[in-house]
């Protein structure tokens, strides 16, 4: 394993001496990117399969590497612009002068990437911050062991050690990798893990983006197209067993829509999963831990007078770590799956009888990742897109916006902060250093004391036409 600390200082040192990394250089290490994913990627999904004890195959390659490569791509394909020099207008008070803005590299990036989508979550960052001219540490979970040994021996083949490497280890070498001064670092995780990472890199001074998760809710709206409501809502809970940041919390339905709701959503997840959780489509859940996490949160709610909808039987199933989605009606707001993010395939059904009732509830509690609105009648969209606050929003679809390389992907408040994703994932590693280009002959001498006689007339009269 290696250790942290003297990868950092390696990295450090290289840095110094060569700080800012020429574009072809930036496009080599991105092709060379690609050229190791696309190498290395039945290993990966072998790993990515191993560690969850069951993942779709499918889910691997089109979740965890077509992903990634798109997001290498993007940065390869736009690089060369977004590394150019902006020139932006100086006032006029400024003028002769010129102004432009300047990206330059960080330094060394650190990414810790989450076990949920061990590799994307890994190499979209990464692939942003090479893009940026940066030197990368990427520090993945110790709940997908196999997968962070496949990324360390790619990454290791494939980069000078000055350049890029995997830190692999327990909680205690996370926590020694948060502590190192980073340039920049992103956490991708839990809010409650994401707060000790803020508080370690604080210490230095060290920005941090931080991809969060929370509640994110879905809100079913008079209008909506209950069948593609469904389809998508059933899609967006059960694509990785309902490991998703992004996922799907929980659904808010005009009362009287309940039951029809959860009849077409059950039918959704029944035409996804014909066979149920015996589908080789359906992934397992990553622990043991986590798993019994989902059944006392779906016992509780049990426990506690909630209807408890299901395809199959919510029994644990013998020699698997797999969990049978379900549909909640109506469970008290203070059990766990109402007050805790549930990243898994529970989904709770809450009714309201107001859309204002609707924007209350969702107000009240944690600004989510991710907002989802179905409705057909554009009043009713722009209702949501008004006057909610969230990471991110999808209009009659889940999930997807996060794959959609054009617009930044972070949260906001208890979901996180900063972002990054195509050109935002270039500045969010990059410096935009500001520069200002004076002229020879300028007027800067107005400003020069003393101040008196045509002067003082001079910056009076400037006031008026600034």
């Amino acid at each position: 394993m290696t250790d942290p600390t003297s990868a950092f200082e390696l990295m450090k040192s290289t840095q110094a001496a060569a700080p800012i990394a020429d574009a072809q250089s930036r496009m080599a290490q991105l092709d060379a990117l690609e050229a190791a994913l696309m190498e290395y990627e039945d290993a990966l999904v072998t790993a990515m399969s191993a560690d969850f004890s069951h993942r779709s195959v499918h889910e691997c390659r089109i979740l965890d590497i077509t992903t990634s490569l798109s997001d290498i791509r993007t940065n390869r394909k736009h690089l060369k612009r977004w590394m150019r020099v902006r020139r932006v207008k100086t006032p006029l008070q400024f003028k002769p002068a010129r102004s432009e803005i300047r990206p330059q590299p960080l330094g060394v990036v650190g990414v810790i990437a989450p076990w949920n989508f061990p590799v994307y979550l890994a190499l979209a960052p990464m692939a942003a911050a090479l893009a940026a001219g940066n030197r990368v540490m990427i520090k993945p979970s110790e709940l997908s062991p196999r997968t962070s040994d496949v990324l360390a021996t790619m990454i290791s083949a494939t980069f000078p050690a000055d350049v890029a490497t995997v830190i692999t280890g327990g909680a205690d070498v996370a926590a020694a990798f948060s502590a190192l001064p980073f340039d920049h670092l992103l956490f991708t995780g839990s809010t409650a893990v994401g707060r000790k990472v803020a508080q370690a890199a604080a210490r230095n001074l060290t920005p941090v983006t931080l991809e969060l998760g929370g509640k994110s809710p879905v809100i079913l709206m008079p209008s909506a197209d209950l069948d593609r409501a469904a389809r998508r809502i059933a899609w967006g809970k059960t694509t990785n067993a309902g490991q998703v940041c992004v996922g799907p919390d929980y659904v808010l339905v005009p009362r009287k829509k309940m039951e029809m709701a959860a009849d077409a959503i059950l039918g959704a997840m029944m035409r996804l999963y014909p066979k149920g959780t015996a589908s080789d489509d359906y992934s397992a859940i990553i622990s043991e831990r986590h798993l019994a996490r989902l059944h006392a949160m779906r016992d509780e709610a049990k426990e506690r007078g909630a209807q408890i909808l299901s395809n199959e039987p919510t029994a644990p199933i013998a020699g698997a770590r797999k969990f049978a989605p379900i549909v909640v009606l109506d469970p008290p707001l203070d059990t766990a799956m109402m007050r805790e993010e549930i990243f898994g395939p529970i989904l709770p059904l809450i009714p309201y009888d107001t859309p204002e009732q609707a924007l209350a509830f969702v107000a009240a509690r944690d600004h989510p990742l991710a907002l989802y609105v179905f409705a057909e009648e554009k009043d009713e969209q722009d209702l949501w897109l008004d006057r909610s606050i969230s990471g991110g929003v999808a209009v009659n679809d889940t999930v997807i916006h996060v794959s959609v390389d054009t617009l930044p992907f972070g949260g906001v408040g208890a979901s996180g902060m900063g972002a990054y994703h195509g050109q935002a994932g270039f500045e969010t590693f990059s410096h935009m250093k500001p520069v200002l280009r004076q002229a020879r002959w300028n007027g800067m001498f107005v400003t020069e004391p003393p101040f008196k006689g045509w002067k003082a007339r001079a910056l009076k009269a400037l006031r008026k036409v600034l």
